[in-house]
């Protein structure tokens, strides 16, 4: 959903220096890796290609890109592999990480070493340079907890917050931290260490802590990317599984958005550094889950069979982003509308599930 002459609030500051993207073949990290390329900028991938679909994504951007994406295949976990990779880059896109709350329930362990030390080992690496890059980190709003103390209503079919400051904006930054799930405790102290290291070594950084994404390129699961795996299962005639009531809201985004609003922020870094905001769709793009039901009926022309499950552990009933001081802090707004981000993403799944994942072309990988 790229619109002709969209303003990315970074115009004209194209820096000399490549774009360090790590978790750069994932879902977010193309749809920003691809804007970067198009606009005429060098990106260099650091992926380790274990999640399912992003050998194609990343296919995807060398075969559209060529020479300008370099894809370098490590883990955030190798200090060296973070070395080589920020070595002479002017910006840095940090989204590598163990995404879902269940696996950091099974395995807390592998899910900090991933998430927490992996940001320390890229901030340490970026703090060794020179000139130490500008970082613009993706958090996530679990470290707010689970919000049980919002008082909410069952309204129509959604919750809805008595308080009509929370209502009406969502939910600010003034929220205290609260971390809740491994995965809630990992990304909240990367979290912290992106803030400190702005505050302390002067490395400039910024904190997204961010509501639901969707767009193409997102290979959705039932634990990580829910819209975008509630249209894959209509598409493929599968049952999908709702936990809790359906009931639950939250503001999603387009991933289109979502890069605006990342190069904004990297064209903004000596005003936002420091700063942690709440991204997301905001009061106008909230949906909840029956509510995408019906969108996914619209859409495909059958509605999915549905088998509802217990509540699942750090699930929030309620979540929306309040966005008002990041767009203060630098004039974004999101301009996609939840009808037209689920009709793109839908006409993307249905036109790419049948694909075959080509293997990654020979000489285009350093390890």
């Amino acid at each position: 959903m790229r619109r002709a002459g969209r303003d990315n609030g970074a115009a004209g500051e194209h820096d000399s220096g490549p774009v360090l993207i790590t978790g750069g073949a994932g879902f977010i990290g193309t749809n920003l890796a691809d804007r970067l390329l198009t606009d005429g900028r060098r990106v260099v991938i650091l992926d380790n290609l274990s999640r399912c679909g992003v050998e194609r994504n990343a296919q995807w951007l060398l075969a559209r890109h060529g020479k300008r994406v370099s894809l370098q295949v490590g883990d955030v976990r190798d200090p060296r592999a973070l070395r080589r990779a920020v070595r002479g880059v002017s910006q840095v896109f940090h989204f590598a990480a163990q995404v879902a709350v269940t696996t950091s329930l099974g395995d807390p362990m592998e899910d900090f070493e991933v998430n927490a030390r992996g940001t320390l080992n890229l901030l340490e690496a970026m703090r060794a340079e020179p000139h130490p890059p500008s970082v613009v980190f993706t958090s996530t709003n679990k470290v707010y907890g689970d919000l049980e103390d919002l008082e909410l209503t069952a309204e129509g079919r959604r919750y809805t917050p008595a308080n009509p400051h929370v209502s009406r904006h969502g939910i600010g930054e003034e929220r205290p931290l609260s971390f809740h799930s491994p995965y809630g405790c990992s990304k909240g102290t990367a979290d912290q260490y992106v803030l400190d290291y702005a505050r302390t070594f002067k490395v400039p950084g910024v904190v997204f802590r961010m509501s639901c994404i969707y767009g193409p390129h997102q290979c959705g699961t039932e634990d990580q990317g829910w819209v975008a795996h509630f249209l894959i299962r209509a598409i493929e005639g599968q049952p999908i599984v709702v936990y809790g009531d359906g009931l639950q809201v939250r503001d999603i985004l387009f991933v289109e958005d979502l890069v605006d609003a990342f190069l904004r922020a990297q064209a903004a870094m000596p005003l936002v550094s420091g700063h942690a905001f709440n991204i997301g769709g905001g009061p106008r793009n909230t949906i909840s889950l029956v509510e995408l039901l019906d969108h996914i009926e619209a859409l495909h022309g059958e509605r999915p069979h549905v088998e509802f499950d217990a509540w699942r552990a750090a699930d929030q009933r309620y979540y929306v982003s309040d966005t008002r001081r990041f767009q203060a802090a630098t004039n974004w707004r999101q301009a996609a509308t939840v009808s037209k981000g689920l009709g793109q993403l839908y006409g993307w799944l249905a036109d790419t599930r049948t694909s075959s994942v080509a293997p990654l072309a020979t000489g285009t990988v350093a390890s």
